[in-house]
């Protein structure tokens, strides 16, 4: 298979610019005669190094590209366009090459008679499990408009939400990133300095003082050494994230932060309740709903907690013991709006509410972190600044007390 950039027209006059895959120039003809378009012109698209090939491996759909996707083609398929011709419309207007290459695959597979979910379900990266059970049961229901609609509403809020508590944690990672740089350019061009003077002086170090010596040192010594160090700690930090044995460690130090606990929880409070509440409105079975809700959360103690709640209605019994019984995780709130939702038959509407008042807590939350995190950031840079200090200038103080 081959991908043709090609212009087609219709007998009517109506043109139309697009990409698309085909074994060669007589299938891709083929293929738009059955559409009722003669074909005008044809490039064959040159295909990618093998370097090319392998950065395209490292390239991402950005979250707000999907969520004007979702949008873009809610309203497109409100006004009637049919499906094939809004893919090829949204293909040609995103930057996103690899997206596009995406939008131009789901397009050629719905020529080929399958949905749009089964187009989907190809690249299960860029689509995810939510956004696939959505517009299934969009089709399903024939309400494939009002589907995309709630999977724009969908991705809009995570990304906000994911962009506050992000927010929130980047000032401090900047400074505490400037502090070791500072720290690096002093240990390598200011402490080597005043060792030449320690030396001229005959003077005993102190431990500390030793200690940032053997530090720096080690640096101007053992340089490369140093480096490659570096890149072995952040690849180990990063392997060990990546394995289910470190998300977990990982999920359980966060909730053990007082400040960021709080934070974690309501967060995840919040997502809990909009997917849920996205999936049952869109018509969405429980049970599937459940497993979606599951694999958008990413803390294993809180997919434990969905993974027993799909258990119980299994069973037959209401989901909401489960989130009071698990009130160390989810808020009692939680499973309380959860309860009333399930006895008055407006589970959806409850949970829809439980994720605007925790998507305002989280923002509430994250805004009043920036303000602690200052001053403690400014402890720290203390703490810091003062055991350098003190532990270069006391082997001079005793020069000076000796004399």
């Amino acid at each position: 298979m081959s991908t043709f950039i090609y212009k087609a027209k219709k007998i009517s006059g109506e043109e139309v610019e697009s990409r698309r895959e085909a074994v060669d120039r007589f299938d891709l003809a083929r293929q738009l005669r059955k559409e009722g378009y003669f074909l005008v012109s044809y490039k064959k698209e040159r295909v990618k190094g093998a370097g090319l090939r392998l950065l395209s491996l490292f390239e991402r759909v950005p979250l707000q590209e999907k969520m004007v996707f979702a949008r873009n083609l809610a309203v497109m398929a409100g006004a009637g366009v049919s499906l094939i011709r809004a893919l090829d419309i949204l293909s040609r207007q995103t930057e996103n090459k690899k997206f596009s290459s995406v939008l131009v695959f789901l397009g050629a597979e719905i020529r080929k008679g399958r949905t749009l979910t089964q187009a989907m379900e190809s690249h299960p990266k860029v689509f995810s499990p939510l956004f696939r059970s959505m517009v299934k049961s969009g089709e399903a229901s024939g309400k494939l408009e009002e589907a995309l609609t709630l999977v724009g509403q969908q991705l809009e809020r995570d990304y906000d939400l994911r962009r506050k508590v992000r927010g929130a944690f980047i000032y401090p990672a900047v400074i505490l990133v400037a502090m070791v740089m500072i720290g690096i350019i002093m240990l390598i061009y200011v402490v080597p300095t005043l060792l030449v003077t320690f030396e001229e002086l005959e003077v005993d170090l102190p431990p500390t003082t030793a200690f940032i010596v053997f530090v720096s040192s080690f640096f101007l010594n053992h340089g490369i050494l140093a480096f490659f160090l570096a890149i072995f700690f952040i690849g180990a930090l990063w392997y060990l994230g990546s394995r289910e044995s470190g998300k977990k460690m990982i999920g359980n130090l966060f909730l053990r932060f007082p400040v960021i606990s709080g934070i974690i929880k309501k967060m995840n409070s919040a997502r809990t309740s909009r997917t849920l509440s996205s999936l049952i409105s869109s018509g969405v079975d429980i049970i599937e709903a459940l497993d979606v809700t599951r694999d958008v959360i990413q803390n294993y103690r809180f997919k434990k907690v969905l993974e027993e709640a799909k258990k119980e209605i299994q069973k037959g019994n209401p989901i909401s013991a489960v989130f009071i019984r698990h009130s160390n995780l989810y808020p009692l709130l939680v499973g309380e709006m959860i309860a009333v939702g399930e006895e008055t038959g407006k589970l959806s509407e409850m949970l829809l509410r439980l994720a605007t008042f925790y998507e305002s807590e989280v923002a509430d939350e994250t805004k009043a972190l920036s303000t602690i995190i200052e001053p403690v950031l400014m402890i720290v840079i203390g703490i810091a600044v003062g055991f350098f200090a003190i532990s270069m200038i006391q082997p001079l103080y005793s020069v000076v007390g000796g004399l």
